[in-house]
């Protein structure tokens, strides 16, 4: 019968304590940015990115040294969560950038958030700007001269076959 008391005692105080730890921090800051999501996560020059910060149902503003200071608004039906939309500036350069918010006065800083790439050269597809090499004039004329020369042979041999 004592293991039982003991048994119950012990349900009774952790059921007790497992009720008053949730609100114990939940009577906290709700307006502490936890999480900053920035989507996509490797981004090229010019391109738009959103950034979503938990904990900041006022809204505020995001900076980057790859962005210029942009605002956050509050998303409704989201739980303390607010977006922005930010546009990567054409002359950042690749590597990673750090993403600074600030929210009702509370700033949370996320190391590496994102990934700047470098454009991509376009139009010259592997092509030379000097225009063709005289080894290439020569392998082209010989390739002319073979298929002209077997082309003369056919119809020489087509010709001579219809004599017959």
């Amino acid at each position: 019968m004592r293991n039982t008391r003991a048994l119950a005692a012990a349900g009774a105080a952790v059921a007790v304590l497992g009720l008053a730890a949730p609100a114990a921090t939940a009577g906290g800051d709700h307006n502490q940015p936890s999480n900053i999501v920035a989507l996509p996560s490797v981004i090229a020059r010019g391109g738009q990115m959103t950034v979503t910060v938990d904990g900041c149902p006022q809204g505020g503003t995001m900076t980057s040294d790859a962005f210029r200071t942009t605002h956050l608004t509050p998303v409704r039906g989201a739980n303390e969560t607010s977006r922005g939309t930010a546009t990567i500036k054409e002359d950042a350069r690749p590597g990673s950038y750090d993403i600074t918010v600030n929210c009702s006065g509370r700033r949370l800083t996320r190391p590496a958030a994102f990934t700047v790439i470098g454009g991509v050269r376009g139009g010259l597809g592997g092509s030379s700007s000097s225009g063709a090499t005289s080894t290439d004039i020569a392998i082209g004329g010989g390739l002319v001269a073979a298929a002209v020369a077997g082309g003369g042979l056919f119809w020489m041999r087509r010709r001579s076959e219809r004599r017959i």
